[in-house]
């Protein structure tokens, strides 16, 4: 078959790294870019020496597959573009802005015979695959997630639960294939008229219990995962691509005349390795294999669709603390 031929519809700081990759890849030509600002357009088509559009519709009628790195609300309409266009797509997460318009959008993806991948791009991280096999055969109790970030640098198109913690969502999907039966969650807003920072706690009927915090208002940048099982403590990190597993651990105090009593704790630790690989590269290249093998994408549409119910259940569930009246709530008589 002829090489397809690729697009990026989106420069921003996302899209910009999607155009990076685009012009790497063997598998595939990069053709053309558009964005609403004109001059990032120009600069990125220079810069790659592509093609600048100016309409949307027109770098849809020169390429085969799209990324797209748009702000959230404007996915539903570019969505339903490339569908008319027959534009294989892979569109950043959240898939949607809300769940409004699930069941027509669906139906279109169904009909159009497209390969449309979902930007989960945690399920493309080496540290996550590894983690995976790590995991399989074991008896899981409880997972904590954690995604924190700085507010200056985070998404402000929506809130801290479809910027971040949709992220997790889908790795919770992923790694139990079930609903939660139970979900409890908190929020704060303190910069902000959405959420800023969200806990939430997922019940499953399995009784493992699945713990996420998701924040942009944390001056560090975490990305991680700790694992409860039966016999081991795993911790994963997402930035550092590390996975340590705990087992056989002992405690017992001691004492001497110098320093009193001292605790000590000893356990086997198992450090895994893992593969080093930037995760964008490989989630954009496997979109573009699924294409040429027409095979199913590791993250479908239908994936970033369950991420996003889960997301809205949550949100519907945080009750959101008002930082100005929790002295008050802290100290008044019970």
């Amino acid at each position: 078959m002829a090489q397809i031929r690729t697009g990026v519809i989106g420069l921003g700081r996302m899209g910009k790294h999607h155009c990076r990759v685009h012009s790497n890849l063997r598998e595939a030509q990069f053709v053309g870019v558009y964005d609403i600002n004109r001059s990032t357009t120009n600069e990125l088509s220079q810069l790659y020496e592509v093609s600048a559009y100016d309409r949307l519709d027109d770098l849809l009628t020169n390429v085969d597959a799209v990324s797209i790195a748009t702000p959230t609300p404007t996915h539903y309409e570019i969505i339903q573009r490339c569908i008319e266009h027959h534009v294989h797509f892979l569109v950043e997460k959240p898939v949607i802005g809300s769940i409004d318009h699930i069941e027509s959008l669906t139906e279109l993806v169904e009909k159009s015979g497209l390969i449309i991948q979902v930007g989960h791009i945690e399920r493309f991280n080496p540290t996550y695959v590894e983690l995976k096999h790590v995991l399989e055969n074991q008896n899981i109790f409880a997972i904590n997630f954690q995604r924190l970030s700085p507010y200056r640098v985070s998404n402000k198109d929506v809130d801290v639960v479809l910027d971040l913690m949709v992220h997790d969502l889908d790795l919770c999907n992923d790694l139990t294939g079930l609903e939660p039966i139970a979900i409890n969650a908190f929020g704060l807003n303190p910069m902000s008229d959405t959420l800023d920072y969200v806990a939430a706690q997922l019940i499953y009927s399995t009784g493992m219990v699945m713990t996420l915090t998701a924040s942009r208002i944390t001056e560090q940048k975490v990305r991680s995962v700790d694992v409860t099982t039966e016999d081991a403590y795993v911790e994963a990190d997402f930035l550092n691509k590390s996975i340590y597993i705990h087992r056989c651990s002992t405690g017992e105090y001691s004492s001497n005349n110098n320093n009193g009593v001292k605790y000590q704790q000893e356990s086997m630790i198992q450090r895994i390795m893992v593969p080093s690989a930037e995760p964008l590269a490989l989630e954009i290249k496997h979109f573009i294999n699924c294409i040429i093998q027409g095979s199913k994408p590791r993250v479908p549409f239908s994936a970033g669709i369950q991420a996003l119910c889960l997301a809205e259940r949550i949100l519907n569930q945080a009750n959101t603390i008002d930082l100005k009246t929790v002295p008050e709530i802290l100290f008044s008589p019970v």
